[in-house]
């Protein structure tokens, strides 16, 4: 869901970025949204889950979504670096936060490259479908453990200016979160955001994704997951969200709707008229190769296209 833009502020360690954080974009009729905390940067939030008391995904309509999707005039990304940064205490040897759970989302994103799913944004003009996946790093609380919109651009700020990962205005920086991370919004209003800012003249798009182990019912559809990590399985739908929305909208001007929602929010919580379930019983849409050669099932939310159709697989226009 886009927000008010405002004017520039100086983050700590020379990154600037949009300042006042609103919830929700203003609409046509010229309402604006709700201050946010700090004047942290502004940021396009993908709410929390609506359907805590659905017994099965919800598909979804197969109809035009409405309001439909238009441009605005603004650039989009065609083929951007994904760069990691892993945030808080990864290295739990049991529980979400684990290396295994690394593994699932490192697996994720080999497979999203260019699949049926994420070809749905070749739509959009410009937007190839694909995106390489750079570096990670690891950051132990360099902010603490409660983090505002403001710190987690100064861990990416830190991150490339410290030599850890490139300067990249072709790239989009996530900010991975550990459960015992807080965010303020994270759980309550939201469960991921992307936004943009300036560092040192070069422009650098970034997200934030928590992880769902936090709060279950506001950021998972389900709590008997496909990889058996509930926590980061709900983090990987709302890593595509991300990555997806800023391909198509990086600075907040390009493709969303006459109430601000962008291309990922128009499918948000949906997951198509077809699935599949494990021998555990959790469901799931899509099944993606890894890089060592096997597959991973996955729950996805559905993209939606240049047409407002939300769609599971591209290819095979499966909704």
């Amino acid at each position: 869901m886009k927000i008010r833009r405002g004017g520039l502020m100086v983050m700590t360690a020379a990154l600037t970025a949009c300042a006042v954080s609103v919830w929700a974009r203003p609409s046509e009729d010229g309402r604006q949204g709700q201050r946010g905390e700090d004047d942290s940067p502004q940021i396009s939030v993908h709410k929390t889950n609506p359907h805590n008391d659905a017994i099965n995904p919800p598909a979804g309509s197969t109809g035009t979504i409405t309001p439909v999707i238009t441009y605005h005039g603004g650039p989009v990304m065609g083929a951007p670096t994904v760069y990691l940064i892993w945030y808080g205490n990864w290295n739990h040897t049991s529980g979400s936060d684990t290396p295994a759970g690394q593994a699932i989302v490192n697996d994720f994103l080999s497979g999203l490259n260019g699949s049926p799913y994420y070809l749905t944004n070749t739509s959009y003009a410009g937007v190839s479908g694909g995106f390489s996946v750079g570096s990670a790093y690891t950051d132990s609380y360099s902010q603490g453990s409660n983090l505002s919109t403001r710190r987690v651009a100064n861990i990416v700020s830190n991150a490339i200016t410290g030599g850890h990962l490139p300067k990249d205005s072709n790239a989009v920086y996530f900010v991975l979160t550990s459960s015992d991370v807080s965010n303020s919004g994270f759980c309550s209003q939201y469960c991921g955001w992307h936004t943009y800012g300036t560092l040192s003249g070069t422009n650098i798009k970034f997200a934030f994704v928590g992880n769902a182990n936090r709060c279950l019912n506001a950021c998972s559809i389900q709590t008997n997951s496909p990889n058996g990590n509930a926590g980061v399985d709900g983090m990987i739908s709302v890593i595509a969200h991300e990555l997806e929305e800023t391909n198509t909208d990086p600075l907040l001007n390009a493709w969303y709707d006459s109430t601000g929602a962008e291309d990922a929010d128009k499918c948000a919580w949906t997951f198509g008229q077809k699935f599949m379930q494990t021998s555990s019983g959790a469901y799931y849409n899509m099944t993606l190769p890894t890089a060592g050669g096997s597959t991973r099932p996955f729950l996805i939310q559905r993209e939606l296209d240049v047409n407002s159709f939300c769609y599971v697989n591209y290819f095979t226009k499966a909704q």
